[in-house]
């Protein structure tokens, strides 16, 4: 489903990443484990298509996403790739349902408010619809930024570092989430972390 082969990502003369070859099938659940600065993000902004490779291929569900550039990228990413970056960038002058409905509009997709309302139902925040994000917990924004980034039924589900900040029973509550969403996407889910308590959930792990 996921594959990068022979993929290297430089900054000017610096190498952040490099890897001979990954493959995640559909449906499968991995960690990618290490350091502040071992190119956990590189890796997520690569499969997402939001950085080119240095070097490489990368595919996504059979899509070379080095074939894709300008609007044709965005329209594939919205509609195939969910992302819950670490820094939640919910969309403050929007309520919370606004910021679910965004995900459909920016993909070029119908809005679907009874699967945004029924989202947010699922996720304990349907009493928050109207709410700004301002407005909420971190964990609540947290919850927010999960059903943003599976609104529109990804093929590709990324989480940046998502228990940052949490203490374990938050951390558990926030791997539960991602792993129940991918599961209902039928999504192969990504989880890319620092923190080593996540370890235990998951077999299949890529340390960087």
């Amino acid at each position: 489903m996921l594959q990068l082969r022979g993929v290297r990502q430089r900054y000017g003369a610096k190498q952040v990443l490099a890897l001979g070859r990954f493959e995640a099938a559909a449906g499968e659940h991995w960690l990618v484990l290490g350091a502040s600065g071992s190119g956990k993000t590189t890796f997520l902004n690569l499969a997402a298509g939001l950085l080119r490779p240095s070097e490489g291929a990368i595919e996504v569900d059979g899509q070379p996403v080095g074939d894709l550039d300008g609007a044709a990228l965005d329209r594939w990413r919205g509609r195939s790739v969910g992302i819950v970056p670490q820094k939640l960038h919910l969309i403050s002058s929007l309520t919370v349902l606004q910021n679910l409905l965004l995900a459909p509009y920016l993909a070029d997709l119908p809005g679907d408010d009874d699967r945004a309302l029924g989202l947010l139902e699922n996720f304990g925040l349907k009493d928050k619809a109207a709410a700004k994000p301002q407005q909420l917990s971190h964990g609540q924004a947290q919850r927010v930024a999960i059903a943003r980034a599976v609104m529109n039924r990804p093929k590709l589900l990324l989480a940046d570092e998502p228990t940052a900040n949490l203490d374990d029973a938050n951390c558990a509550l926030a791997l539960d989430i991602l792993e129940a969403q991918a599961r209902q996407c039928g999504a192969t889910l990504i989880v890319a972390t620092h923190d080593q308590r996540a370890k235990q959930r998951f077999e299949k792990r890529l340390e960087l």
